[in-house]
């Protein structure tokens, strides 16, 4: 089985919705996602509610979320460490130390665009990002059967 961590800021609003389209599109395949943060501003909080209604208005199924920061141990125990932009970077090599397996990706970079995924709870445009992330999971999807890790 591979197993995807889908880290953003807070683990409210980006990671989250990475998380439950990436299961939505993986369905039938032998595949595992989480997400956490790379802070600890949001710990135990659920998913944002305007990114809760995005997922609604998509049709993506979610369940509660509680907020958790990412560790050490979870870069042992992912293939895929998923960030959402690059000002994760720092915070989540502080955590982990160095990327010594390649195990960390920014989501568009499996797209023919890569590019961060802004944060939503700064601009308030949560239709772009999921419509980024939508983009992003379904090539991290394509990338995972060309490379028969699915």
């Amino acid at each position: 089985m591979t197993k995807i961590l889908f880290l953003c800021h807070g683990n409210i609003c980006r990671s989250p919705i990475a998380e439950f389209v990436f299961k939505d599109m993986a369905k039938g395949y032998d595949v595992y996602a989480e997400s956490k943060a790379v802070s600890r501003e949001e710990i135990g909080n659920d998913i944002y509610p305007p990114a809760k209604e995005v997922l609604r208005r998509h049709s993506v199924p979610f369940s509660h979320h509680a907020a958790r920061q990412v560790t050490r141990q979870d870069y042992e125990d992912f293939d895929y460490i998923i960030i959402m932009e690059s000002y994760n970077m720092p915070r989540l090599l502080r955590i982990i130390g160095e990327d010594d397996e390649n195990k960390v990706f920014r989501l568009l970079d499996f797209t023919d665009r890569p590019r961060d995924i802004e944060d939503p709870w700064h601009s308030g445009n949560f239709e772009k990002v999921f419509s980024e992330i939508q983009e992003g999971c379904s090539a991290l999807l394509e990338h995972l059967k060309e490379n028969k890790e699915i």
